[in-house]
């Protein structure tokens, strides 16, 4: 991804600055629940528009937890939090609808309704929204076909397999034509070859302009797809390949 930078003297020493949009910015971010300690201790680090990034870590190591408070899902205990331009802990109740429509979350928990096609379920966010039914359903059959489902619009999604109800949960998650997309653990007990389809599915949409984040297990997989990764440890954080 190319950039334009400029030198500018700060101090006495030469500072770079980009003219890429900062997407996502965590300043001093800390995460605790109740009395509990921190699952995440001063964490800091910024995400410019069109990256494609790889969070990692063991089990309990706060990679759910990082990914819900960039979707605004969770408010963090202490530190700052900037989405898309927004700072999440000013943003009034009025305005998180917009940020929902700014950032698509795909959880572990898909949260598909199984008393709806799948049609219905990736038009409900646009229903939200206020757009007419046909409208509605004319941008969610487009979603459909980007993630391959296709002709599978009037199924319900317990007779999809699988990694079909992760296509179908990404589809959801893009028809509000995002700008940043966040998921956790996509590929999941998924064999391999439905894993990579689904990555290729998040490469498509990063080739377009989408910043990506994706927490992961499988170190090898995702190595062949992001180009920095934000790893979190018991009381540690490391982010490799930022930019300066």
């Amino acid at each position: 991804m190319q950039q334009s930078r400029k030198r500018i003297e700060t101090h006495g020493t030469i500072a770079l600055t980009s003219s890429i949009a900062v997407m996502i910015e965590f300043q001093h971010v800390f995460k605790s629940y109740g009395r509990g300690r921190n699952i995440l201790a001063d964490i800091n680090f910024r995400v410019t528009a069109g990256e494609f990034i790889f969070v990692s870590g063991a089990s309990g190591a706060g990679k759910s937890t990082l990914l819900k408070l960039i979707g605004g899902l969770e408010p963090a205990s202490r530190g700052s939090i900037q989405v898309n331009g927004q700072r999440l802990d000013k943003l009034s109740a009025h305005a998180r609808p917009y940020l929902r429509r700014a950032v698509g979350v795909i959880l572990q928990d898909t949260h598909l309704l199984y008393d709806r096609s799948a049609l219905q379920n990736v038009m409900l966010p646009l229903a939200v929204t206020g757009q007419s039914s046909g409208q509605a359903s004319a941008r969610a059959r487009a979603a459909l076909d980007k993630v391959g489902l296709a002709g599978k619009e009037d199924m319900n999604p317990i007779e999809l397999s699988g990694g079909e109800q992760q296509r179908l949960a990404i589809a959801r998650a893009i028809v509000n034509r995002p700008a940043i997309l966040i998921a956790d653990e996509p590929t999941a007990n998924l064999d391999l070859d439905t894993a990579r389809r689904i990555m290729n599915v998040f490469r498509d949409f990063n080739r377009v302009g989408v910043t990506t984040l994706i927490a992961s297990h499988d170190q090898a997989l995702m190595a062949q797809y992001a180009t920095r990764t934000l790893r979190l440890e018991p009381g540690k954080f490391f982010d490799t390949g930022a930019l300066a």
